[in-house]
Order: structure tokens, then C-alpha cells, then sequence
């Protein structure tokens, strides 16, 4: 019989949540035969992830996954093996009720956030005693052999180098979204949260020597880009020109064409865990805009990562990527810094395809989950 899985997830920030989510399911049930529900409370979130599926489904079925609407008033349901809270959700408390009435009790574990903050590998995996005999464990993501490490599919660095080294399946796969790159044009793309460093790095762009064409996928940042651009409201497929800039509105893409746009660019700026961990497997010169938190946490989240990422670039280069990213972070002036990153990019471009098969070389995040819980149960 096939191990169950259940993984609950509220979506809190816009689609972070559900794409981790939505990946890791996907995978369990893929590569590890598990059967897997996923209980999400926003529907309406999931399907901009997954184009077709039904916004109003109670339970529908995608690509193996049994995808449930969380319910405001629950209804019974069996409890499974392995009981996933994702990033400290709170259980329905007739769902725990049933955790604690069960004879065999299950394996309850809370998937937190992504940190590279060196407390982690000492917190990652460690019990907590809960009421009525359950036992929860703390299942850290990270990029370190005694963390839980990052999702990766089997086969995903092969499938990107095949599809940046087959220029028509680019260009094809580009043509599908409206963007046609001229043949001088650096291709960018911009995905990260509001931020006032975008508007002097715009004018950077504009001004530069370099013609870009700037992918936006609808999101937070348009709003700012808007701004800069003096045309508010502008919708999927809209075009822009400012001096060697060129921007381009793109339509919200499933995670599979996500990929393909971000190994399709030269430089990516992403937020947040989902999106950044998959720019860094891009293995493309990016920028890791972080969710602003009180006291500048993220501040210390940010410098936690560099610290690991920054190690193999010379000491110019990686002086310039960390002013960048901090500036970027700080929402302070980044033109200067990135007008610096420009002098080093063929090493910025080395260094990535190299870090990402570095972090390769570890176990991903649904493996070490699907061998910690057989190994439990």
C-alpha cells in the first residue's frame, strides 16, 4: 500500500506558499510513489500555477496529486502517514483531534522556511512533544548537507542544458509568449516585490550601452515599472521603449514555463523562496529580492547567503554583487553597484552555472523528506 500523505498550506503571500507547495507534492507522487493531498485554502492561487485546473473543485486530481479546497467548516476525513503543516499553517482542530485518536500515529512535520542562517542544520529535524502522544519535527530547506536541502526534479539541470543549448526550442518557446528578442538584445526578466531600487536601475538599463529587453511577468513590481514608465495600467503583451530598454509585459505562466523563461534570460531577478531557488538553478547571474521583514531580519537572511554564495568569485566581483543585492534589499540606489557587477559579468555567469552544480550534488528536499519519513515510520 502506498504511503499517504496529507500537506496542508494557506497561501499568505501571494503565490510562495502554494508554489512550494505545489512543486513538492508533484515530486512525492512522481518520484517516490506517495500518495499525496494537498489541502490549500486559495484555490484561485493554485490554478495560476495550474493552468486548468477547476477554481471551484472540491477535490479534483492533478498530475497525481489530489488537490482539496481546505474547507472553513472541515469534514471528516482519514488521517494519513505523514502529516505536512507547510511553513506553520495550523492544523484544522478536527483533523489533529483525529492525529491524537489514532492507534498508529502519524508522522507530523512542519516544513519551514528557507534560510542560510547556520542555526538551521542544528534545528533541522528535531522533535517537539505535542498533546495526545504526537511528536512534531521541524523539516528545514537549506543549502547545506545537514539541512534538508532544496526541490530539485530528478533530471532538472539536464533538461535545462538541453534547453539552452537547442537555440529553436528557445526561440519557440519565447514566440509562445509574444517576445521576439532581437538579436543584440540581453533578454532580463523582473519578479520581485515592490521596491524603490527599481526605478534608478530602469534608468540604468535605459541608459546603458547594452540593449535590453526586460521580461515582467505580472505581479508586484509592475506597479513600480509602471511608474517609471509614465503608463499605468499596462496589461499582458504590452511593450515599452526607453532609450536601450525595452520592457514587456509577460502573462502569469505556469511553473514549468517559469522555468523556461528563467533559463531563457541572462539575468534574473526573483523573490522569495520559490522563484529564487529556482533562479539559482537557472545557473544565471541573478538577484534575490527578499520579503521585508520588521527589525530588517531579512537583512540577516540576505548576508547569511551571500556568505555561501559569494566564495569562488574574485574579490571585485563579489564586492559588487553583495552591494547590489544589499542595495536592492535596503531599497537604496543599486545603479551604481550594478553598473559595477557589469565589468565582471562573464565570471558572474561562470560562477552561477557552477554554484548550481555544486548544490546539485547534494539530496533535494523531497528525497530527504520521503527517506527521513520512511525511516520514522
Amino acid at each position: 500500500m502506498r504511503q499517504a500523505w496529507d500537506i496542508f498550506c494557506t497561501v499568505v503571500d501571494n503565490y510562495g506558499d502554494i508554489g512550494v507547495t505545489w512543486r513538492l507534492a508533484r515530486q512525492l507522487v512522481a518520484e517516490h510513489d506517495l500518495q499525496v493531498r494537498l489541502w490549500v485554502d486559495q484555490l484561485a492561487a493554485f490554478v495560476r500555477l495550474c493552468p486548468g485546473a477547476d477554481p471551484h473543485a472540491a477535490r479534483q486530481f492533478c498530475s497525481g496529486v489530489e488537490v482539496c479546497q481546505w474547507p472553513a467548516v472541515w469534514q471528516p476525513v482519514a488521517v494519513a502517514d505523514v502529516v505536512l503543516e507547510a511553513f506553520a499553517c495550523s492544523l484544522p482542530a478536527p483533523y489533529l483531534a483525529a492525529m491524537q485518536a489514532r492507534a498508529r500515529k502519524p508522522l507530523w512535520l512542519n516544513l519551514e522556511y528557507l534560510s542560510a542562517e547556520d542555526w538551521v542544520a542544528g534545528c533541522h529535524a528535531l522533535p517537539s512533544l505535542q498533546s495526545g502522544g504526537l511528536q512534531k519535527f521541524f523539516y528545514f530547506p537549506g543549502f547545506t548537507a545537514d539541512t534538508g536541502g532544496l526541490l530539485r526534479e530528478q533530471g532538472l539541470l539536464q533538461r535545462r542544458d538541453a534547453f539552452q543549448q537547442d537555440a529553436a526550442q528557445r526561440q519557440a518557446f519565447l514566440a509562445g509568449l509574444g517576445v521576439q528578442p532581437a538579436a543584440d538584445e540581453q533578454l532580463y526578466s523582473l519578479f520581485t516585490y515592490e521596491c524603490a531600487s527599481i526605478a534608478g536601475w530602469l534608468q540604468q538599463l535605459a541608459r546603458g550601452d547594452r540593449p535590453v529587453l526586460l521580461l515582467v511577468p505580472e505581479g508586484r513590481a509592475l506597479s513600480d515599472v509602471w511608474a517609471w514608465l509614465g503608463e499605468p495600467g499596462l496589461a499582458a503583451g504590452a511593450q515599452a521603449r526607453r532609450g536601450n530598454l525595452r520592457v514587456q509585459v509577460l502573462p502569469f505562466v505556469s511553473q514549468d514555463d517559469y522555468d523556461r523563461l528563467l533559463w531563457s534570460c541572462d539575468f534574473n531577478a526573483v523573490r522569495g523562496e520559490d522563484s529564487f531557488v529556482r533562479a539559482l538553478w537557472a545557473g544565471k547571474p541573478l538577484l534575490w529580492h527578499l520579503y521585508q521583514q520588521a527589525e530588517e531580519t531579512h537583512l540577516e537572511k540576505l548576508e547569511a547567503f551571500l556568505q555561501r554564495y559569494l566564495p569562488g568569485l574574485s574579490g571585485p566581483a563579489a564586492t559588487a554583487l553583495g552591494q547590489f543585492w544589499q542595495a536592492w534589499n535596503s531599497a537604496l540606489p543599486a545603479g551604481e553597484s550594478w553598473a559595477a557587477l557589469q565589468t565582471h559579468w562573464p565570471e558572474l555567469r561562470r560562477h552561477a552555472l557552477d554554484w548550481s552544480a555544486r548544490q546539485a550534488a547534494q539530496r533535494d528536499l523531497a528525497a530527504g523528506l520521503a527517506h527521513f519519513c520512511t525511516n520514522w515510520l
